[in-house]
């Protein structure tokens, strides 16, 4: 039965969150976030005075922390806005009350795409990372690996235009609009007796936290396993157990198996691999 709502009804939930341990809140707690904003503020001045655009509506810090809930979660722009409206934890995370205003989707990509074009973003997760293994947040005791299809927009050419665009020709009633429309890179694939169209992002997780510590970006054609020996690294050795679907299965895991000196546990829906 529904109650009258209280003035500390969030408060209340806040507090269960985290007595279930809120990773959030323990990588909050952990990493001193005012760090990255001398670096971002002076990256950003230098690319509003190159836009001669005004100063960002939203603060650098509240931005950044967006995008490691994106890297850590694996969530897309439009379903980030709507996580942050909808989760209590994303919410306490980025310092946001339920009265404060939430940047849509397209803030969150032009703010990753102003730092991914000026190299800052891989400088700035690189020291973040080093600060998780430090911490102990990221405990490797345990990894998950997956794969999941992105679907992108089907290019409706006809076999002229893609014989053409195949010998690297661009069709010459293409116009420079209509060529920048078009995605020349994303592959078919068939899964499930299902054809899908576009990318494929393979991630490595911890199996504790569940945040996302790794992953990589391929052509939706690429085989899951394929991806394994690269989202492995040296850190999984030690007696860790990484799980994965029955994708997984085949003789290019085995061969990571060997170079690893994994011992393979198979299961119909799941494999255990022990490290």
């Amino acid at each position: 039965m529904s109650k009258a709502r209280g003035l500390f009804d969030e408060q209340l939930r806040l507090e269960k969150l985290s007595k279930k341990q809120d990773p959030l809140e323990r990588l909050s707690s952990h990493i001193d976030f005012e760090y990255f904003r001398k670096p971002l503020e002076q990256f950003l001045k230098k690319e509003t005075e190159k836009s001669k655009g005004g100063r960002p509506a939203y603060d650098c810090i509240l931005m950044f922390k967006i995008l490691i809930l994106q890297r850590y979660y694996n969530v897309s722009d439009d379903a980030m806005e709507y996580a942050i409206l909808d989760r209590l934890s994303f919410m306490r995370f980025l310092g946001l009350g339920i009265n404060d205003p939430v940047p849509d989707a397209k803030t969150i990509w032009l703010f990753r795409d102003n730092l991914t074009s000026g190299n800052m973003i891989e400088k700035l997760f690189s020291y973040l990372d080093k600060q998780l293994d430090t911490d102990g947040i990221i405990v490797h005791k345990g990894k998950l690996v997956d794969a999941s299809i992105v679907e992108v927009p089907i290019q409706r050419n006809s076999r002229d235009e893609n014989k053409q665009l195949k010998e690297g020709e661009v069709p010459e009633d293409w116009s420079e609009n209509k060529f920048r429309e078009k995605d020349l890179d994303a592959q078919w694939v068939t899964h499930n007796g299902k054809n899908y169209f576009g990318y494929k992002n393979h991630i490595k997780a911890d199996s504790k936290t569940k945040l996302i510590t790794d992953y990589k970006a391929t052509t939706a054609n690429i085989h899951d396993s394929e991806m394994l020996d690269e989202l492995l690294d040296k850190k999984e050795d030690g007696g860790q157990s990484v799980h994965a679907d029955s994708a997984y299965r085949s003789e290019a895991l085995e061969e990571v198996c060997r170079k690893k000196t994994l011992k393979v546990a198979y299961m119909k829906k799941v494999i255990a691999i022990n490290l």
